[in-house]
Order: C-alpha cells, then structure tokens, then sequence
C-alpha cells in the first residue's frame, strides 16, 4: 500500500508539472481568475489517486488534463477576442486619474483606501499628491504613473547620451565559475583571477555571487561565513 501511494504521488506530481510547464510562464507568476480556478481544480481532483491508492491513477489525470484543455482552449480564444477577454478576466480600472482617486471604481473593485496606500507604498509611492494615475491590473497588480514633477529626470531631459552598459551575465555563482559566461563577454580566468586578488580574495571560493557587463561594470558579493 505505501509503495502505491509513493508512486502514484510521483506520477501525479510529474505530470502536474509538465501541465505547469506547458501553460507557460505568463501563467506561472500572473493567475487569471480563470487560470487561478483551474490551478485549483487541478490540485483537488489530481490528489484523489494519492489520498485514495485503491483507486486507478486516470481518476486524477483524466480531469487534470481535461481542466488543462479547458484552460489552453479559453487561453486560445482570449488572445483571439478581446471581447471575449473582457468578459472572462475583467478590464483594469483606473482607480487614481488624473491625481484624483475615482470612488465609483474603488467601490466597484471592493478596494478601501487603507488597501489603496498599501498598494502604492508597495510601489514606492509614498505621496499621494505625486501619483498621476493608479491602474488595477486583471491579475490584482496596481501599476502607478508618477505625476510629470515627480518622475525621475532620464539622460534624454538633460541631453546626456547614456552608453548601454549591456547585460550583466553572472560569472561566479556560490563559488563556481561560470566559464561560458567569461567567454560571452570578452574575459578570461587570468582577468578573473586578477580581479579577484585586487578585491583581496584568494579564490572564486570565496565569492557568493560576481556579475560582469559588456562595460567591464562589476558587482561582486563575497561569501559569508558560517
């Protein structure tokens, strides 16, 4: 019996994960209210099987994959309808416009002003008076746009030419040196050696994490000890 469960859990837990995987990653870190449904449909139908060893593995695959269908096929015909998509996941609501904060979508989307400030500070918008607009997101993310006064001066307002420093790839992780990542931006062993000793380390051992950009910028984190 314990063996049965043992397995059935693992041919279960594997085949939730290749159905996790083939949603795709836009699901994985943003639930739709659909999506959020069938997420937890998922993992109350495919745990009969485990909680019940006596009964065939198909009674927990079978409606997993079929919840799995459903949700491809509305996925499908949400990218297809925009209609179809307002109906089914929502439309955000603006809930500051303008610097003034809409009441009627407040009460409309059951968020008090206490969750409101939350969900600002979250963004770093401490002032209410610098917030221009406040947009509810389907999936229960606000994004906030800054007032023009309050937003950060870019280098094309000052007419400064930024140079693009490029993407930092990660060339030490816990201790291990990442030798294609060395090879992507032009560097070698030698140079991290170098590098290393003017930071007075002995050995990549030594290092939790170390990044390097295509400008030669380098963010270095020692490792800790224990």
């Amino acid at each position: 019996m314990l063996s049965k469960i043992i397995f059935n859990s693992v041919v279960i837990y594997a085949v939730l994960i290749l159905f996790m995987r083939l949603m795709g990653k836009r699901q994985l870190g943003e639930l739709e209210p659909s999506e959020l449904i069938v997420t937890i449909l998922i993992s109350e139908v495919s745990a009969t099987p485990i909680g019940a060893p006596d009964k065939p593995l198909y009674y927990g695959i079978v409606p997993a994959a079929t919840l799995f269908a459903m949700e491809l096929l509305l996925s499908v015909c949400m990218a297809r309808s925009v209609k179809f998509r307002g109906v089914l996941a929502g439309k955000p609501a603006l809930l500051i416009a303008h610097g003034r904060i809409d009441q009627t979508q407040m009460r409309r989307n059951r968020f008090t002003p206490d969750e409101l400030a939350e969900a600002l500070r979250n963004q770093g918008a401490l002032d209410l008076n610098e917030v221009e607009y406040a947009i509810l997101e389907t999936d229960g993310k606000l994004n906030v746009i800054l007032s023009p006064g309050s937003r950060p001066v870019t280098a094309a307002q000052m007419n400064v030419t930024a140079e693009d420093p490029g993407y930092p790839l990660i060339v030490i992780n816990e201790g291990r040196v990442l030798k294609e990542n060395l090879k992507i931006l032009g560097k070698d062993e030698k140079w991290l050696e170098k590098h290393l000793r003017s930071q007075k380390l002995s050995s990549p051992k030594d290092v939790y994490m170390m990044t390097v950009d295509m400008a030669g910028g380098v963010f270095l984190s020692p490792r800790e000890k224990r």
